[in-house]
């Protein structure tokens, strides 16, 4: 090759690397793009705690609010763990007592399924921009519970026209929150 054209290629290989740079920092790997998901999906898990703290305040201990509520506070403790191995900081739940519950547990049932259908889309929304390990693996744990054991638990109370459940061995409480066959991983 002449100089010209050794000159040509490396400039192009310049031009390339630069733009290749430019693209890695719009990625989904974006520290700030991380950061927004992860907060979004804490901001999530505290209004879903706060709402059915609101449902168990007003209509006593019952399935599957009592169960779905410790699994959101777990929820909430896998995102707080990815932020804080990050070195990022978040703040407390802004909507713990200010959720008014709803008169009756089968509308509270109904708002429990519209909340883990809006999850489960919000994290459908999140998940594609986010190329992160660590990070998409909370996302996908997150949805994972909210499609496979929340969403069908508040489904089951609707059906039963707003009976609380009873329990594994009654039909129904559900909602523990983790990866099926009532086992979780990681301890979450």
């Amino acid at each position: 090759m002449n100089k010209a054209t050794v000159a040509a290629l490396s400039a192009l290989a310049i031009a390339g690397a630069a733009a290749a740079s430019q693209t890695a920092g719009a990625s989904s790997n974006d520290e700030g793009a991380v950061k927004a998901a992860l907060l979004t999906a804490l901001d999530d898990e505290y209004k879903a705690e706060a709402t059915y703290q609101a449902v168990l305040d007003k209509h006593g201990d019952v399935r599957p609010f009592s169960n779905i509520i410790r699994a959101e506070q777990r929820h909430q403790e896998m995102v707080k763990a990815e932020m804080d191995r990050r070195g990022w900081s978040y703040g407390p739940n802004p909507y713990s007592g200010k959720i008014t519950a709803p008169a009756t547990l089968l509308d509270a049932c109904k708002t429990g399924v519209q909340a883990e259908v809006e999850n489960i889309a919000l994290y459908d929304r999140l998940l594609p921009a986010i190329d992160d390990p660590a990070a998409k693996s909370v996302l996908e744990r997150l949805q994972w519970a909210s499609r496979e054991n929340h969403l069908p638990a508040f489904e089951r109370c609707v059906a039963r026209g707003g009976t609380p459940g009873r329990g594994p061995d009654g039909g129904g409480g559900g909602g523990g929150g983790g990866w099926g066959g009532g086992q979780r991983r990681g301890g979450w």
